[in-house]
């Protein structure tokens, strides 16, 4: 099975140009021997980045593939070093970058391609237009998730914050600075997070949470189908701007 590593942000996502790709840390080097078996077995073409282009962008071992129903660019890959990078903030206290979800039409066949080849554990699903996924053995709710959606797309990327303090703050900073606040406050049913959703000067749909549910790594809760309300998207009964979630590629690899 493929397993991501634990202290590692596994739904990280990269700006390539303006558009986006998923990049995922893996546990240890073995698992590109599964991850490789895996695509083969399921005819997905890929490719092993070159030292050159590992070096460039500071990573280890690097794979790269094409999902076959989005067409969003996966990355699995290992940290060039051992070293940890600490982030220091000056404004909100950002804990780490806690997942990216994607929209596509081909919602049901991206979903099985997730979870029955990429082995990614599903946590909860919304109705047939949201599922949530979490990136084996790491811990939180969802570190990626799939929208059903008219086009292939970028739905959010999210940072998790340290305080709760930190979203009501946030708000302040980005009245202040005029950027569109399209969703939240709230909290969300399925991960029990409070969320606050805005638009970055590109358009694109950017989240801050606090609080998320932890899975155990051995008996888990199996997943949950919810219903698809605005009380379960919304506990604190908001509804989201029209503009959430319109804009952001997603970055096809030529492969």
């Amino acid at each position: 099975m493929l397993q991501a590593r634990q202290d590692q942000p596994e739904g990280a996502a990269a700006v390539t140009e303006g558009n986006l790709e998923a990049r995922m840390a893996l546990e240890d080097a073995p698992q590109f021997d599964r991850l490789h078996s895996r695509l083969t077995e399921h005819g997905v073409r890929f490719e092993e980045l070159t030292s050159a282009e590992c070096t460039a962008r500071h990573l280890g071992r690097t794979t790269r593939m094409v999902e076959p129903g989005s067409g969003a660019t996966f990355e699995f890959y290992l940290p060039a070093d051992d070293r940890t990078y600490v982030f220091t903030s000056r404004l909100a206290k950002i804990q780490r970058i806690g997942h990216a979800v994607i929209k596509t039409p081909q919602y049901r066949k991206v979903v099985n391609f997730l979870r029955d080849v990429l082995n990614f554990a599903e946590s909860d699903s919304i109705g047939d237009g949201v599922t949530f996924f979490r990136c084996f053995p790491n811990p939180y709710h969802h570190g990626f998730g799939v929208a059903a959606g008219p086009q292939n797309g970028w739905h959010h990327v999210n940072f998790m914050v340290s305080e709760i303090d930190d979203i009501g703050k946030a708000i302040n900073r980005l009245r202040e600075a005029n950027a569109p606040i399209v969703y939240g406050p709230g909290r969300h049913v399925a991960s029990g997070s409070v969320f606050l959703y805005w638009l970055d000067p590109d358009g694109m749909t950017v989240e801050y949470s606090f609080g998320m549910e932890e899975f155990p790594e051995v008996a888990a809760r199996p997943p949950r189908r919810l219903p698809m309300t605005p009380e379960i998207l919304d506990s604190w009964g908001g509804r989201p701007d029209a503009r959430m979630a319109s804009r952001g590629n997603l970055e096809r690899a030529n492969i």
